[in-house]
């Protein structure tokens, strides 16, 4: 099902794959990801098998499926998933997701759904990262819709109408679904919440019924858990710098450079749990309350799901007992684990010496702050 209306936004067709793949397969920055992703594998030989490719499936199920298991087997120890087979398998459902990784977070979910056997989601990214001809065939080879970042007051409204219809037409109309994150950008401090202006923008395609809109939208908490936090220390610098300077100026190509991290960085055990769906009856008590009074609800039921099903590792529990001087958890790490989480601490400390007790704990909190809602 095409609809033009959305042309700005949608994923490719699969028409449109074949000339994605000639694009990808002639940019110049080709044989610096075939060294990345296929080392030691013949360039010519990678650009024949993606020239190959004439659909959005042929992309996904060869060469996005390659990626995620050559970044299952260089950086994560366990990769586990629960949930997913609790889903009905003849619904849409729109996957509102904790957000720790600029791609891993939606590609990881996307390669349990696969090795589950159920269809693939569409993937919100944001306009900031689509800026190169590259990243635009990457991600729109691969189920990506574009949401766009900035803008003045108008045009953030305008632009978040016209992702809330998008949404709604791709889960009611053209039965797929969808992925989004909790909120915009990463969580950067641990600790997960969801924006409850993501929640309303949900109801604007329908606001004289937000319920219904709601329910529509077959929202389902997906929690991702990763033993090593992707992108820790780039995370941590950007809140020491704004705690101590009042404002963070990203590099040009930032972004860019923490999807390559977030996929190199080691990332010990990382689980996903995709969570029990709204039901009607959580939205219908709702009914006849007021807009804000909904999404501050609706957002907070995502939120208890999201950290009920969040998997805390031993290095969550390391952080909080050097946070709190205290031996509250060591049960649950052994003294060879704490050692390797202070020696990557005083690495990532020597950063920036100007206020080492600053980065010390900002760094820590990362770590720690899941243990504050969930315990």
């Amino acid at each position: 099902m095409k609809d033009e209306r959305f042309d700005d936004l949608r994923p490719y067709y699969d028409e449109e794959v074949p000339e994605a793949m000639n694009r990808i397969a002639e940019n110049e920055y080709f044989s610096a990801l075939v060294l990345f992703i296929y080392p030691g594998m013949d360039v010519e030989r990678v650009r024949a098998v993606l020239r190959s490719h004439t659909s959005v499936s042929d992309f996904q199920f060869n060469t996005m499926k390659d990626v995620n298991e050559r970044v299952i087997t260089r950086s994560i120890r366990h990769f586990t998933y629960e949930g997913i087979g609790e889903l009905d398998r003849t619904k849409s459902y729109l996957f509102v997701s904790n957000h720790r990784d600029i791609m891993l977070d939606s590609s990881l979910l996307q390669y349990a759904l696969f090795r589950s056997g159920y269809p693939t989601t569409e993937i919100s990214f944001g306009s900031n990262l689509m800026r190169s001809q590259l990243m635009i065939d990457i991600g729109r080879s691969n189920k990506m819709f574009k949401v766009m970042r900035g803008g003045n007051a108008r045009e953030v409204y305008r632009n978040s109408l016209h992702l809330s219809e998008y949404l709604r037409y791709t889960i009611m109309e053209k039965c797929e679904s969808a992925w989004i994150a909790q909120r915009n950008g990463r969580t950067k401090d641990g600790y997960d919440a969801t924006d409850q202006g993501i929640v309303k923008l949900f109801t604007m395609a329908c606001p004289s019924d937000p319920i219904q809109a709601l329910k529509d939208l077959n929202i389902v908490p997906v929690s991702i858990s990763y033993g090593w936090e992707p992108c820790d220390r780039r995370k941590a610098y950007e809140l020491y710098t704004r705690k101590r300077t009042g404002v963070y100026v990203k590099e040009p190509d930032e972004d860019v450079k923490s999807i390559i991290l977030g996929l190199m960085q080691y990332k010990g055990d990382v689980h996903i749990c995709v969570g029990e769906p709204l039901a009607e009856d959580d939205l219908e008590r709702l009914r006849g309350c007021s807009l804000s009074m909904i999404t501050r609800e609706v957002a907070a039921l995502i939120d208890d799901r999201i950290r009920r099903n969040y998997r805390l590792g031993y290095n969550n529990f390391i952080a909080y007992d050097l946070l709190n001087k205290s031996k509250t958890y060591a049960l649950y790490y052994t003294l060879t684990e704490r050692r390797e989480f202070m020696s990557y601490l005083r690495k990532t400390i020597t950063r920036d010496t100007e206020d080492p007790d600053l980065m010390r704990e900002i760094f820590l909190r990362i770590y720690a702050n899941p243990i504050r809602y969930i315990r």
